[in-house]
């Protein structure tokens, strides 16, 4: 009797482990993998891209990356308002999908319509015209003027006037000048030259010239 009993318990062993073994398996949770997750707050004004397997982790993440000290959030798609709030319907999205955090008292908002609290209401005009004068090297002693024309604070036209052509011309102009004196110098000595020679020859020729005596002789 002992011996069939060791035998059954020694059959039986391997069984349980294999059983429990089995049974650990089985209730372990899945471990999904680590994906792309682009977030950011209620005003779209600060952007992250995090990478999670959850939805608890993600959380985690998102609060550090924007640095939100609050842990009360709520989750939501940037692109519709729905709430994130269950790891199955998490685990649904696709990767890159875009999340916002709303803190306490924060409302979802479509992207572009969002108008912060302290912006200054925009002045109305018909056009506006602005200048800048800029210098593209700083040795550069007219430097470049942009010109920049708004019309209806919709539409604008901007034009820059470079003065590197006009440098090149005044470049060629005092070149030409530089040359044309040379040329002048010339011109003037061998005038100077001409005219002190037709002198000199004029002089000559006005000086008579000294004939000699001729006497009578008496035989």
């Amino acid at each position: 009797m002992e011996t069939a009993r060791e035998f059954a318990g020694a059959l039986l062993r391997p069984l349980t482990f294999m059983g429990l073994q089995t049974r650990k398996v089985l209730l372990t949770p899945l471990m999904h993998p680590a994906r792309p997750f682009r977030v950011s707050n209620h005003d779209r004004s600060s952007r992250r891209g995090v990478t999670a397997s959850s939805l608890q982790e993600l959380l985690s993440k998102t609060l550090d990356a924007l640095v939100i000290a609050s842990r009360v959030v709520t989750l939501v798609l940037e692109e519709d308002g729905t709430v994130v709030d269950t790891e199955e319907f998490f685990q649904m999205l696709g990767d890159n999908t875009h999340f916002m955090v709303l803190e306490k008292g924060q409302k979802w908002t479509p992207a572009g319509t969002y108008i912060p609290a302290l912006q200054k209401p925009k002045r109305s005009g018909i056009a506006r015209v602005t200048f800048d004068l800029y210098k593209l090297n700083p040795k550069d002693v007219i430097g470049c003027l942009n010109v920049k024309a708004t019309m209806y604070e919709m539409y604008s036209v901007s034009y820059d006037i470079r003065c590197t052509g006009l440098k090149a011309l005044l470049r060629s102009l005092l070149r030409f000048l530089s040359h044309t004196a040379q040329v002048t110098g010339q011109c003037l000595i061998y005038m100077g030259t001409y005219v002190l020679r037709m002198l000199a020859d004029s002089e000559e020729q006005a000086v008579p010239g000294v004939r000699p005596r001729r006497g009578l002789t008496s035989g």
